[in-house]
């Protein structure tokens, strides 16, 4: 196997050279075949008239002058000479390259490149090479280096390991892939990837290694997801379908069809013998919390226990309340928080353990040591970015393997969600209720700031709401929260004595918090100043108008965060960005901003605008680091890798089928997957 080959095996590679190679990542020859360029050098050779002033251009032409050779400075030299091409005299300058001298002689054919100035005739070279450029010759690789190792001693090196080893590179796809995607084999594309014949046939292997790739990433995936699924098996939930639907037809309002389709894979899990290990994702005001206490319904109606944790106090009490309001005397619904102390503290805990309590509504409250429960049948964690890894876990062992089903109103990039979430069952609600009112946004500039503020007043005075949001880097970042300080007092002074300006930052204590947010809700602040903590907050229907303040500091899907905490009443809502961006891209965000409010249409945007480390942020991206695949250009090869290893893992090929032994042994083989601890 090429991967017990040490690179040392081949020829010129000594002891410190070594060294430096497995600084690159490089001990083996099979590290050193899959070590693959960052990008490639095309040499191209045009006509002079196609040539754009300032190109990179490859030109061959004939030497007709002696070279002139002129030293100025410290080392600093001057090398010119007239090369002949299409019989036009062109001038080739080389600065700093002396030596090159003895090698031009008159009437040899000479090959340079560098950049082209069109008014002057003239290259100015970084490279030469005597003769002409042969065909094969004409894309070169160019790979990222350490230490002592050359471009010429690596170029070199992997050609010498591709014909000493080439026999030896396993092909691990099987034939019928590489036949229905039109793929070249393993050996040919490694070939291609280092020594291109020409540009089709770089891309075909690029193709090639990127769906490998994705390919091998989601079969680890959904092997994760199997072990996850057979590990926590017999937690069936006997679902009432039929008083379930009466439920349903009892509520109000009618479930729109994303909705219902969610609702089905979400009964559909409950009533399977495995743990359900889903992520529901819905923009603000898409009506995901009904369809989860559709969920909780369910659970009850079996006999179990439901329970939802959110972030913040403020927001358990508003989701009890709802919830209360929702099952009527169908259900006990209770609320645990922190603030929940003493005697009604013990009365909520006995009721959660005797099953008084059949729904409990809380904070990281519900994961401690005493809480217990009767029979946990089914456990919701909204927001669950905000949780820890240990927390979440905490909470599933208060039961028999509950099912869990966790809610986010960012909206992830399908591309991001396939690959972050691969071990988890992904659904969407990408449909909004019908007559509710889009937030209209406007993008203004620092000059329209007095007219805005015109208008917050105006909208205060027809009995609504507004916020005003600061940026906030980081919440130790005191600038920022001076920012925030400073312009509280600001609209203080600019507003009228009875308009109530309230403010909210990250150094306030977790009560402080919730008590502005209260005060907030309750209508007796009318302008929330807050940094973005308010970002994932409390349904307050009168808020009906917010203000960001430099907003062009924001990505879009946090901008679209904020932007949902208004336009969740009947009044039409606005959303007004002050920004003043001096690069393209935060002109383009604005734009975006200001025409959609798809919050999957503007994650998209995001991804392209930020990259896939920067949408979740790098620490805790968890994202794989590929080496050709790219997460946003490759979305189609992605979603179809994902469909093929779905099929291979639950068709069982993978374990049974001969052909596909090769990959089963690279994926048993991965650190990850060995390391995997099943929680």
């Amino acid at each position: 196997m090429l991967a017990n080959i040490p690179v040392s095996n081949l020829k010129g590679i000594g002891e410190k050279i070594e060294n430096d190679l497995q600084t690159m990542g490089i001990e083996t020859v099979e590290d050193l075949l899959f070590y693959f360029p960052f990008r490639y050098d095309v040499h191209e050779i045009k006509p002079l008239t196609e040539l754009e002033h300032h190109e990179k251009a490859t030109l061959v032409g004939k030497v007709i002058s002696e070279p002139s050779l002129t030293f100025y400075g410290r080392k600093k030299s001057r090398l010119m000479v007239t090369l002949e091409i299409d019989q036009i005299a062109v001038k080739a300058v080389f600065f700093n390259q002396a030596f090159v001298k003895k090698h031009l002689k008159q009437g040899e054919l000479i090959t340079v490149i560098g950049k082209w100035d069109q008014h002057r005739l003239q290259i100015t070279v970084s490279q030469f090479k005597k003769g002409q450029v042969k065909e094969k010759d004409t894309i070169q690789p160019v790979y990222s280096l350490k230490g002592k190792v050359s471009l010429g001693f690596l170029r070199k090196t992997m050609r010498q390991a591709l014909q000493s080893y080439k026999n030896q590179i396993d092909e691990i796809l099987p034939e019928s892939f590489l036949t229905n995607y039109k793929l070249p084999p393993r050996e040919e594309a490694l070939t291609q990837m280092h020594f291109p014949g020409n540009g089709h046939r770089l891309k075909h292997a690029k193709r090639r290694f990127i769906y490998e790739e994705l390919l091998l990433f989601q079969l680890k995936m959904q092997w994760l997801r199997k072990q996850k699924r057979e590990a926590t098996m017999g937690n069936a939930i006997k679902v009432d379908s039929e008083q379930t639907n009466a439920f349903v037809d009892s509520l109000p309002f009618s479930l729109t069809n994303a909705q219902q389709n969610v609702l089905k894979e979400i009964l559909n899990d409950l009533k399977q013998p495995y743990r359900m290990n889903r992520l529901l994702q819905g923009d603000v005001g898409s009506g995901k919390t009904v369809v989860a206490a559709i969920g909780l319904y369910a659970t009850i109606s079996a006999g179990k226990q439901g329970a939802l944790m959110v972030p913040t106090e403020i927001l358990a009490e508003q989701h009890h309340e709802s919830l209360q309001e929702l099952f009527g005397d169908q259900a006990e619904v209770v609320l645990l928080t922190g603030s929940v102390k003493g005697k009604k503290r013990r009365e909520v805990l006995h009721k959660i353990e005797t099953n008084e309590a059949q729904i409990v509504v809380g904070t990281h409250a519900l994961i401690q040591d005493d809480v217990f429960f009767h029979d946990l049948g089914f456990v919701i964690v909204d927001e669950q970015h905000r949780f820890g890894v240990e927390q979440r876990r905490a909470l599933r062992d208060k039961g028999l393997h509950p099912d869990v089903l966790f809610m986010t109103a960012t909206p992830i990039p399908r591309t991001l969600a396939i690959s972050s979430f691969g071990d988890m069952d992904v659904s969407v609600i990408d449909e909004m209720p019908a007559g509710r009112k889009p937030v209209e946004t406007y993008w203004v500039k620092e000059n329209m700031l007095k007219r805005v503020l015109r208008f917050i007043y105006k909208e205060i005075q027809n009995g609504h709401q507004a916020y005003v949001i600061c940026p906030l880097v980081e919440e130790s970042d005191k600038l920022d929260i001076q920012n925030a300080v400073d312009l509280h007092q600001q609209l203080e002074e600019i507003f009228p004595d009875d308009v109530n300006v309230g403010l909210m930052h990250g150094r306030l204590h977790s009560d402080e918090k919730d008590d502005v947010m209260k005060s907030f809700a309750e209508n007796e602040i009318d302008v929330l100043v807050s940094t973005t903590v308010v970002e994932v907050g409390v349904n307050v229907p009168n808020a009906t108008l917010m203000l960001i303040y430099d907003a062009e500091r924001f990505g879009l899907s946090q901008l679209h965060q904020l932007r949902g905490r208004v336009g969740r009443g009947d009044a039409q809502s606005y959303c007004i960005l002050l920004a003043d961006p001096k690069g393209e891209t935060g002109k383009e965000r604005m734009r975006i901003m200001s025409e959609t409010n798809d919050g999957f249409e503007l994650s998209e945007h995001d991804l392209k605008l930020r990259g896939p480390g920067d949408f979740f942020g790098k620490k805790q991206s968890g994202l794989p680091e590929f080496k050709v695949a790219d997460l946003v250009q490759d979305y189609r090869a992605l979603e179809t890798a994902r469909k093929d290893a779905v099929e291979i893992i639950e068709s069982g090929k993978l374990f049974d089928d001969s052909s596909y032994q090769k990959m089963k042994r690279i994926i048993e083989d991965d650190p990850f997957i060995k390391g995997q601890v099943l929680d």
